[in-house]
């Protein structure tokens, strides 16, 4: 087994690691999600907090974990009799984004529940990281239903697995650590609030810090172990720091004057539901446990507040995460009680963080610069979030990024904000499809309604029932029944297959020429888009943008399951120019080339956001009809965003879509409330639409 980084070596990063520790020493808080940019350590700092954990007794040979003193009566391996045990480190758990269900929560052997009546269990991850910690990187890409599992087993401190009236129970708490970045998509701002902190890391900005993260790194690749015997007095040191919180906290009081600034905290700041505060007078509790007192003081609260709020002020994924520190600052001086003032009894002369170079305050946020900046990866720098969590996407206050979004050229404008998102029609892609669960086309998945039965191509996981019950009714008496029970065997199991949602790639072609560059015009068509970007992460997709206008068009966005940053490039997106619309639907065709070959399971659903006029070059109209017709020729599914306007149209729009294989909504016509037309799956029958001709897609 490698050596783990030693968790005392990390430089700063004060929050992760206290979030880490309060959850070690009190699991009841509800674990953490490490937000952060790549390479800023996230994952190196969790496993080093496994060889912190206190070692554990459990009973001898139970693969649940039983504690000997308190067996889980309901254990699969018991009844365990009460008695000595024997002690083993705490597990760390890790759980892969590609893991099955079954590895998850366990599997049962089908065959040998219906033929024998025995509930032969093989267990999880679940199971294995029961009383220690379970670990998932890149959580924010794990299918919903695992998280959906997962979060419950957390919140419950079991674990269920039904299968065809087999049931199977077991204990599973354990402490939950989830790292993400952000670039890569966001998590449901559900399943957030499922997640007791949260912390955003970033690289340091400071010179003499990065230069220690280095040199450390460096040593610890040349000698592991040598590594980390020169920080066994420091790890030692924090493990008994831990088992000595935990052993106060029981003790530790949490008076009314903290419980009323803790709701008057979540209230103020509009929290959704009670979680907030309750996870707030765990932390709070945990933080005066951590620093060895037994009263909880307003500077708990305070802290408490920034590593539980600010992701559950996320309400959708074009807010950012954050807290205004003075309004924090300003309720709990006003909430604050008499005696709180004077200071509570029992903290007299302790110090809230006795060791200075280990994990103690910050805000929930990472500090922006100055000789404090956590870091424990010393890579890419990275920003901390944007204070208050806006309800919209604003106009960014630093230049883009090269490639991220064009310019102002000549003829340019500069850029328009996007109007109001509004709640869009469903969009779905014809057929039925493979690809990764989510919630917009109709797919083969895992989960979903019964709609048939086959024989299994591999390990069964949805058994049949009826499908199996059936195939082995009539051997019955050439197997030698005798008894009332079933004879089974492996060639009469029956997989049932199901029919879900599956989440697509939506490619968002956009007209930025000078035809769309009216200011009004292109805030609606701004924000028509944005309402289908946020459609796209309600139904799992990914997202991609091409822009076009002067003279090419260019990837603005790859395709990535981020859709904040997808808004983003479009709020700095400009206008002006000539139309080449071909060169759009060319770059576009390329985009999807590449994907099919990379996830070629996710089917594509094109959406083109124009008034169709072309410009430039000879005879610009064909040549877009001819780059459209290679669309229809692939059977890519497309809907053509129409937004011309005024009192003569041309209805171009709606002759590209037919040259697409698509179809042509306008800007009315998208919304979910509008009556002004029906927005249907794309789908292959042909219609005529205003003054030109469009067909659904096939």
């Amino acid at each position: 087994m490698s050596t783990p980084f030693p968790f005392t070596a990390v430089v700063g990063q004060d929050d992760l690691r206290l979030a880490l520790l309060l959850n070690a020493v009190s699991p009841a808080v509800g674990g953490v999600l490490v937000r952060g940019e790549k390479g800023t350590a996230k994952s190196t700092a969790v496993r080093a907090l496994s060889a912190l954990m206190p070692q554990i007794d459990v009973v001898a040979g139970c693969r649940f974990s039983c504690a000997p003193a308190a067996p889980d009566p309901a254990c699969p391996d018991g009844p365990h009799e009460v008695g000595a045990g024997v002690f083993r480190p705490a597990r760390m758990v890790e759980l892969p984004v590609g893991a099955s269900e079954d590895r998850l929560v366990g599997a049962l052997d089908i065959e040998r529940a219906l033929s024998e009546g025995v509930k032969a269990f093989e267990p999880g991850l679940l199971a294995d990281a029961h009383r220690g910690l379970l670990y998932v990187d890149e959580v924010n890409l794990l299918h919903d239903h695992l998280v959906d599992l997962l979060l419950d087993a957390a919140a419950m401190g079991a674990s269920y697995v039904e299968r065809e009236g087999v049931s199977v129970r077991h204990a599973a708490r354990f402490l939950l650590v989830g790292t993400m970045n952000p670039e890569e998509g966001e998590l449901r701002p559900q399943l957030l609030d499922r997640f007791g902190l949260t912390v955003e890391v970033a690289a340091s900005r400071e010179p003499d810090q990065r230069v220690e993260v280095v040199r450390r790194r460096l040593a610890y690749d040349d000698e592991p172990e040598g590594f980390a015997t020169r920080w066994a007095d420091e790890e030692s040191d924090v493990r008994a720091r831990i088992v000595a919180a935990r052993e106060l906290l029981p003790s530790v009081r949490l008076g009314d004057g903290a419980l009323r600034q803790i709701a008057a905290t979540c209230a103020a700041f509009e929290v959704d539901g009670m979680r907030a505060d309750i996870v707030m007078a765990r932390t709070a509790t945990a933080l005066a446990a951590w620093a060895g007192r037994t009263d909880v003081l307003a500077e708990d609260v305070r802290q408490a507040a920034l590593l539980a709020l600010p992701h559950r002020r996320r309400r959708n994924p074009f807010d950012a995460p954050g807290l205004d520190e003075d309004k924090l600052d300003d309720t709990l001086e006003e909430f604050a009680s008499d005696d709180e003032s004077d200071g509570s009894a029992g903290s007299g002369d302790e110090d809230p963080d006795p060791d200075p170079d280990g994990p103690g305050g910050g805000g929930g946020q990472p500090p922006q610069d100055g000789p404090d900046d956590g870091d424990s990866g010393g890579e890419s720098p990275g920003e901390a979030p944007a204070q208050g969590g806006p309800t919209e996407p604003t106009e960014p206050t630093e230049k883009p990024e090269s490639g991220q979004a064009p310019s102002p050229g000549a003829g340019g404008q500069s850029p328009v904000r996007a109007a109001e998102p509004f709640r869009t029609k469903m969009l779905s892609v014809p057929g039925l499809g493979e690809g990764a669960a989510g919630r917009r086309s109709r797919a083969r998945t895992e989960h979903g309604r019964t709609t048939g039965a086959r024989r299994p191509r591999g390990a069964l996981t949805k058994l049949h029932l009826a499908a199996t019950v059936q195939a082995a009714a009539p051997h019955q008496r050439a197997r030698g029944r005798s008894g009332p029970g079933l004879v089974v065997r492996r060639d009469d199991l029956r997989q049932a297959t199901r029919e879900g949602r599956e989440g697509n790639l939506v490619l968002f072609v956009v007209d930025a020429s000078g035809s769309m560059a009216a200011r009004q015009r292109m805030s609606a068509v701004k924000g028509a888009v944005l309402s289908l970007l946020l459609d796209a992460y309600q139904r799992r997709d990914k997202v991609g943008l091409v822009t076009f206008r002067g003279s090419a068009a260019e990837v603005a966005l790859p395709p990535t399951s981020s859709v904040d940053a997808a808004a983003v490039r479009l709020e700095s997106l400009p206008t002006g120019g000539r139309t080449p619309l071909a060169a759009g639907l060319l770059r576009a065709h390329d985009v999807l080339r590449v994907e099919r070959l990379r996830d070629p399971a996710r089917r594509p659903l094109v959406l083109l956001v124009t008034d169709g006029r072309a410009t430039g070059g000879p005879d610009p109209v064909a040549l877009a009809g001819r780059a459209a017709r290679l669309f229809a020729a692939d059977k890519v599914a497309s809907v053509v965003v129409d937004c011309e306007s005024g009192l003569v149209r041309l209805g171009l729009a709606g002759q590209l879509a037919g040259e697409l294989g698509g179809t042509a909504v306008t800007l009315d016509e998208l919304r979910a409330d509008s009556i002004a037309g029906l927005v249907r799956d794309v789908q292959g029958n042909s219609r005529g639409k205003g003054q030109g001709h469009s067909r659904r897609a096939a």
